[in-house]
């Protein structure tokens, strides 16, 4: 099978160096991978190519790069089923963090938010007599979180760390509730109200636009969104509610239920406070770019028809919870 794979590449040895695109052509086997083909173009084509590689099984992680556009595992990555319509593979480094050369990026970022949110169990209280008990449901619950392998591909994709370096990212929040949600962790009653604490400040798991571009991403199914949404949970069910993204929950879910649509005028009111006044001033560019682009909520909001009905529906969830 004849293709072609672009690589962006980036040598950072030459004066001014700056990324470029390099075309390879070359014939693979029909049951090649993505990082079969980048093996060949750097032992027979051109051994400058960098790249990371070690199990070729979708377990160590080290080949998580982008290509045509979104992060994957070359070695997962059938390169038949990757060729766009003029049969080219376009292959890049791994998004967000700092590229060292090539297809190499460098991961300190990525582990520093690791660290971050203290990848061990913190048991509070007395030691018991024998060993910390966990139920197997709750084991099998966090089996799909201990899937992951650190590959990094949900971080290259995240949206959020595209804009904002700060944000700890989907890898170090999924990391962060495979320990809140271990009975091990935290209290008697498995709740890690410290860690939950600082996983709601700036910067944490409000942060997140829930773009699901890390869902897509993760080759092993952890699902980053989910267990992030999964801490948002946790963290109001513990009663730390005193903040922009909890407050933002809360108004959404009161607005639908009050009209059966969202209210968008009163939306960052309720979740700023109608007192936070510079706040409230920091929404006025976004209110007057609206308003030029024919985007700006009605002033007067309406409840959809037989409203009743919604109503009833939160109410009997609000019930059963």
């Amino acid at each position: 099978m004849d293709v072609k794979v672009k690589i962006r590449r980036y040598d950072p040895d030459i004066e001014s160096p700056v990324s470029y695109w390099e075309e390879f052509s070359l014939a693979v086997p029909e049951t090649a991978t993505v990082l079969d083909a980048l093996i060949q173009i750097r032992e027979d084509m051109d051994g400058t190519l960098s790249l990371r590689c070690s199990c070729r099984s979708a377990i160590c992680g080290s080949c998580a790069m982008r290509v045509n556009g979104h992060a994957v595992l070359a070695c997962q990555t059938k390169a038949s089923e990757s060729l766009d319509s003029e049969g080219i593979i376009t292959v890049e480094p791994a998004g967000v963090m700092p590229v060292m050369k090539d297809l190499v990026v460098n991961f300190d970022p990525f582990w520093e938010k690791i660290r971050t949110v203290e990848p061990y169990l913190q048991p509070q209280g007395p030691e018991p007599e024998g060993e910390y008990i966990a139920s197997n449901e709750s084991m099998l619950h966090l089996s799909g979180v201990t899937a992951c392998i650190m590959c990094g591909a949900c971080v290259s994709d995240c949206t959020v760390l595209e804009v904002d370096p700060t944000f700890l990212g989907p890898a170090a929040l999924a990391k962060a509730y495979r320990f809140t949600a271990d009975p091990r962790d935290g209290n008697a009653e498995g709740v890690s109200q410290r860690r939950l604490e600082q996983l709601s400040m700036p910067s944490g798991m409000w942060d997140c636009t829930r773009c699901n571009e890390c869902v897509q991403a993760c080759p092993k199914g952890v699902a980053p969104m989910d267990r992030i949404m999964s801490l948002r949970e946790q963290a109001m069910d513990v009663g730390l509610g005193n903040n922009n993204g909890a407050r933002h929950a809360e108004a959404f879910t009161e607005l639908v239920a009050h009209s059966g649509r969202l209210d968008e005028l009163r939306l960052p009111v309720k979740t700023v406070g109608m007192f936070n006044i510079p706040a409230l001033l920091s929404f006025v560019p976004i209110g007057l770019r609206a308003m030029t682009h024919g985007k700006l909520p009605p002033l007067m909001h309406k409840s959809v028809a037989n409203v009743q009905n919604i109503r009833r529906l939160f109410n009997k969830v609000n019930q059963s919870r």
